[in-house]
Formats: C-alpha cells, sequence, structure tokens
C-alpha cells in the first residue's frame, strides 16, 4: 500500500510543513533559476518492512499508512530516529507526533507555544561502571520497566557466537518490552530462560554486564518524566577492559568483581 493523497493532505496539514523535532519548515522557497525544494519526509512510527525500525509483526497492515501510524520530519531527523530507533521507540515518537501537532494547532490559535519534546540525560544518572550479571534474575531487574534499550556486545568470532549474542540480547529486549504484563508465574519462568542464555554465554567465553540510567523526557504539553534505559554489554572474558575492584570488607577472604567507567562489572570500561 502507498499513502493515500488524502492522508497526505492530513499529515502535512496537522504538522503545518514543519518537522516534528526541529521544527524547521520543510519547503523551500524557489530561486529566480530553480523549483521550490522539499526537505521533509513523511516517516512510518511502525515499519512495515520486517527489518525495519520498530516493526511490529502484530500491526495491522491496513493502519500502515494511515496518519496516526506516520510524523512528519525533515531528512536530518527521519533518518536519526530510524538508526536510534532504540531511543525513538514508537511511544516516544507518538507522544513526539500529538505534541508536535498540538504546538501547530495552539500556535496557529495564537496559544502558548508548546516546548519540542525531548530526551535529556542527567550526569547523576549515568552509571560509572556496568556491574557483571550471572543470573536470569539479575538481567530482568535491569530490562524490566524500562523504555529503551541500549544493548552492545565484542566482536563474535564464529557462527556459534554469532548466534549466542543474538538469542541473549533478543530475548532480554523481548523480556524488556513485555515485562510489565507478566504475571508473577511467567517472569519465573523468563528468569530461568535468561539464566540458561547466560550460562551459555559464559561457557563460550563471554560475561554479561548491565546497569541502568534513568534520563527525562520533557517538552510538549504534560509534565516531564522518568525514561528508563537498560544498558547491557556482552564481552569476551578475556577483554582487557575488564577490571576487578575489591569491594571486601576488611577480613574478608573473598574479592568481589566490579568495574571502570559504564562498563562490564567484573567490569569493562568504556562509554555506554
Amino acid at each position: 500500500m502507498a499513502i493515500s493523497e488524502k492522508d497526505r493532505k492530513i499529515l502535512w496539514g496537522r504538522a503545518g510543513n514543519r518537522c516534528a523535532l526541529c521544527r524547521h519548515e520543510l519547503v523551500i522557497d524557489s530561486t529566480v533559476a530553480d523549483d521550490e525544494s522539499v526537505v521533509g519526509d513523511e516517516c512510518h512510527i511502525v515499519s512495515g518492512k520486517a527489518q525495519g525500525p520498530r516493526h511490529d509483526p502484530a500491526f495491522p497492515a491496513e493502519r500502515l499508512d494511515e496518519p496516526d501510524n506516520l510524523v512528519l520530519l525533515c531528512r536530518i531527523h527521519h533518518k536519526m530516529v530510524d538508526d536510534q530507533c532504540e531511543a525513538y521507540t514508537v511511544e516516544v515518537l507518538q507522544k513526539l507526533k500529538v505534541n508536535h501537532e498540538k504546538w501547530v494547532s495552539s500556535t496557529l490559535a495564537g496559544d502558548k507555544q508548546v516546548p519540542p519534546v525531548r530526551l535529556r540525560r542527567i550526569k547523576e544518572n549515568i552509571p560509572s561502571h556496568l556491574i557483571r550479571l550471572t543470573s536470569g534474575q539479575d538481567v530482568m531487574k535491569i530490562v524490566g520497566n524500562s523504555s529503551a534499550f541500549s544493548f552492545e556486545h565484542d566482536e563474535p568470532q564464529s557462527q556459534a557466537e554469532v548466534e549466542l549474542l543474538s538469542a541473549f540480547l533478543q530475548e532480554a529486549q523481548d523480556w524488556g518490552d513485555l515485562y510489565s504484563d507478566l504475571e508473577a508465574g511467567d517472569r519465573v519462568k523468563a528468569a530461568y530462560r535468561m539464566s540458561t542464555l547466560v550460562r551459555e554465554l559464559d561457557e563460550a567465553g563471554f560475561w554479561v554486564f548491565g546497569g541502568r540510567e534513568v534520563q527525562r523526557l520533557e517538552g510538549g504539553v504534560g509534565a516531564p518524566s522518568s525514561f528508563p534505559v537498560a544498558i547491557l554489554r556482552v564481552a569476551h572474558a578475556t577483554n582487557p577492559e575488564i577490571i576487578r575492584v575489591d569491594l571486601r570488607p576488611k577480613g574478608a577472604e573473598t574479592e568481589q568483581p566490579t568495574g571502570p567507567k559504564n562498563a562490564p562489572q567484573e567490569s569493562a570500561g568504556g562509554d555506554v
């Protein structure tokens, strides 16, 4: 299917010919020698392509090209939200679209301007280290009730490693997406499944590290709200960035693993 002329007019009309993120005009005036230039894109919130950003196989195909699933963006921000679809989720783009269209309506009516929606990082909420996760319960505490995911991994050296890494990270994201809807028994099953995957990674020489960063969703017509981001990193156990920090109380005989900046804690370094 394609966007109908009616739906295209609805989208551009409600968006006021402006990008929903930067609010720049999307039609550049003509010059003496050239016609007008259109620098805006009609962007899908839920992609209809299986490998597309924010694809949802359960989303009705007949609704893909309707105005509610479209947001008007400049070409820079179209590429950004598709490349960074873990941060610019369906929920974020829907709120962005609603607030932008309210801003257009209120501006034309002479009402008070609505500030644009944005995500803001808070310095004290950025984890300095990532802790080694050794169980499914550890993983679920990180991904549960998260609004977005930031996942990284060391380079796989074989197809078997590719399968291990992709299975673990995909299931971690899937359970994180479903977490708020899971019953108590399903959460037990999810944690057990993730424990199995963590053990398989460990046997293959990989360690899992994690943390959470609470960002702030601001702007629009509503009050600012928390935007928790789940951070996971899978590293080779031999990764030189991994360090150990001695957290033992005086007299203790065992060493506790931990680590550096935003990195795996048995721990590995590097910003997330």
